[in-house]
């Protein structure tokens, strides 16, 4: 876009518990809408569109991008942010998901909720009247993988046809990756060790998207396999919170699964380094990858703001 417009999608009102709930222009508008706000957010220029809206953030996960990443967006909006530790929660004393969806209803504007099951998250949507916001579920990450479009799509200037390997756990962060590729036209090729595939359900929708938007996703065991000719490289973690007693076999299953730069000699010359953060370094990825120039891990971490300000605003607006 030419001018610092943004373009209003009908979403108004609605749920984004994965990014499978949006059609393919609606996440391509969102990312145009972030660029406009990044700009201005640049630039100290601060509208208020949520000026009087309060959204709750329920965490039952520690976090850091999130959590600060959302406040700040809503405070940026005019709006305010209230957190709110799930174990200080009557949740935590055995209030149900539904009862405690009708009551916060009563008070806030919107819902954004860090969590281990998704049954839970969708649990909630079904019973708030207000709508409720994905930050983070055992088998999804919708916002972090939003952010990460955003981030490619400013680097390299399109998305459809750009390749991206994915090195590690078939996790939640591999299913939104899954997901935002497929829907936009992104080749995707997601490299893990058997027993850790993503999950077949998510998979057969994928490929659906992927069928639909011409792109190419492949499973394989073969890291090599992912990365050569890729446009962007991304890892996580290997053991994510709640497997930590997984932690040992994990580092075992994983270990010829490291992005280094002996496997990243088989990727474009002009790759982008990307990773959702918090890194380990040594272990899914070297120190010298991701502190090296073709990382851009902490410009994707700052994305994480401006797309969720573009997506509170299309959610939360009157």
């Amino acid at each position: 876009m030419t001018a610092l417009q943004q373009l209003n999608i009908d979403i108004k009102g609605k749920d984004l518990l994965t990014l499978a709930d949006l059609e393919p222009q609606e996440i391509l508008t969102l990312l145009e809408n972030a660029v406009v706000l990044k700009e201005k957010t640049l630039k100290k220029q601060f509208d208020q569109p949520l000026k009087g809206k309060i959204l709750g953030m329920i965490f039952d996960k520690s976090s850091t991008r999130t959590r600060v990443s959302f406040e700040v967006g809503m405070i940026q909006l005019g709006g305010s942010a209230l957190y709110l530790n799930g174990n200080d929660l009557q949740l935590g004393r055995g209030e149900t998901v539904a009862d405690t969806a009708q009551v916060l209803s009563q008070y806030l504007d919107g819902i954004m909720i860090r969590t281990f099951s998704h049954s839970s998250v969708e649990e909630l949507a079904d019973h708030a009247d207000i709508p409720v916001i994905n930050g983070l579920t055992d088998l999804y990450h919708p916002c972090q993988a939003l952010a990460d479009l955003l981030t490619i799509y400013e680097k390299k200037g399109t998305l459809k046809g750009l390749k991206l390997a994915y090195i590690g756990d078939g996790n939640n962060v591999a299913h939104s990756l899954m997901i935002a590729c497929t829907k936009v036209g992104m080749d995707v090729c997601i490299a893990t060790p058997k027993g850790y595939f993503p999950d077949k359900t998510i998979t057969a929708r994928c490929e659906d998207f992927a069928r639909q938007s011409g792109a190419n996703m492949v499973i394989t065991e073969s890291p090599l396999e992912a990365v050569d000719s890729a446009d962007i490289i991304y890892t996580d973690v290997w053991t994510s919170m709640g497997q930590e007693l997984e932690n040992e076999q994990r580092l075992k299953d994983f270990h010829e699964y490291q992005v280094n730069e002996a496997l990243l000699k088989a990727a474009k010359e002009d790759y982008l380094f990307m990773h959702c953060l918090p890194a380990h370094r040594g272990e899914e990825v070297t120190a010298e990858v991701i502190d090296g120039q073709h990382s851009v891990v902490f410009e994707q971490a700052g994305n994480r703001l401006h797309a969720q300000k573009a997506l509170l605003v299309e959610i939360l607006r009157d």
